[in-house]
């Protein structure tokens, strides 16, 4: 594993960077960890959260390379019920990737929630539980079981209002827990009909294989969903079209046109967009988003940073060659926005 950034090709995240202090007096943060029966997946979880405590700002999710936000540490909760957004970091990315979007969401007055994925995170790359990829939508139902359940964690959620949004291979785990089907098999004859130098080398590891058929052709779906957004997702070609011509969730579909990460946006984004129905989906392609460009700010010399520490994963900080990434955040954070107050809109008032 690399000091900041391994596979930077899959990582993922989210968070629309407005100014570090942008609403950030109202920004609860806590670190959680949601055990399990099996003791073998437990799973480390950060949450964001509307909150009126005053205390000092502390940054969270920021390092040496990745710009943060300002949040208050373990404050409590404000009362109200909150809509609640899940969030899907990539292939050994971590909760931090997503969390630029974080200041939007709360200014907008969600709950947001980022678990890291045993197996294929920054922080346990256990090729056992990487191999078991439709345990990534059960690690979403399962955030989503104790938030709804436990109100003390970040405050009252509205069963309601519930969205999810994955980058990189979280937009294949979100995607699956809006009810699209996979079948490995197609995804192999994909592999062997238009090779993925990257995607189906890797297929293997996640547990793609012939011998998976039941688990990852499983029902996923997660009802409680109402919406989902999957950014510059990987291993599309396995859902296959049926359940994706049929899919009731709505998802929005956001694609990356400059291709520096061996995913072409037609084969990927571009699939999903070939059979589900619009609308209630949506999709668009920004034509100077990379697919780093879905990750945090990057901070002033961490490309020289990464050069000397890891020299290649400095791509991680490269955009398109008219790319600005806090521009292409807010045209994303604004597309993201305005979709969930649509689809979550309509939805019944919490009971």
């Amino acid at each position: 594993m690399r000091k900041f950034a391994l596979s930077a090709w899959m990582l993922a995240g989210l968070c629309l960077h407005l100014p570090l202090v942008h609403a950030a007096e109202l920004i609860g943060f806590r670190e959680v960890t949601l055990a399990d029966a099996s003791q073998q997946r437990p799973l480390h979880v950060a949450l964001w959260y509307p909150t009126t405590t005053t205390a000092p700002l502390l940054p969270s999710a920021e390092n040496p390379i990745f710009q943060g936000v300002a949040t208050i540490k373990d404050a409590a909760p404000s009362g109200s019920a909150h809509p609640l957004v899940v969030l899907s970091h990539g292939y050994r990315g971590n909760w931090r990737n997503l969390s630029w979007l974080v200041s939007s969401l709360v200014d907008q007055g969600y709950i947001v929630a980022a678990p890291d994925h045993p197996g294929t995170t920054t922080f346990d790359q256990r090729p056992a539980e990487a191999a078991k990829l439709w345990e990534r939508p059960r690690d979403l139902s399962r955030v989503i079981d104790k938030l709804t359940l436990d109100n003390t964690l970040a405050g009252p959620v509205d069963p309601q209002r519930i969205a999810a949004i994955g980058h990189s291979l979280g937009g294949w785990t979100v995607t699956a827990l809006a009810g699209a089907r996979y079948s490995p098999q197609r995804y192999l004859e994909e592999c062997r009909l238009h090779p993925n130098p990257r995607l189906c080398q890797i297929a293997p590891e996640l547990g793609i294989t012939a011998h998976n058929q039941g688990p990852l052709s499983a029902d996923l779906r997660d009802p409680r969903v109402k919406a989902v957004v999957a950014l510059d997702l990987g291993f599309a070609r396995g859902f296959t079209p049926e359940s994706l011509s049929t899919l009731h969730t709505p998802v929005l579909v956001l694609g990356a046109g400059v291709n520096i990460a061996d995913m072409p946006v037609e084969e990927e984004s571009g699939y999903l967009n070939a059979y589900l129905a619009s609308p209630p989906s949506r999709y668009e392609v920004l034509a100077n988003a990379s697919h780093f460009s879905f990750m945090q700010v990057c901070k002033p010399g961490a490309v020289a940073l990464l050069k000397e520490e890891a020299p290649g994963d400095e791509i991680i900080c490269r955009d398109g060659d008219a790319g600005d990434r806090q521009g292409i955040h807010r045209q994303v954070a604004k597309l993201i926005g305005d979709f969930l107050d649509q689809k979550l809109a309509g939805q019944p008032p919490a009971g």
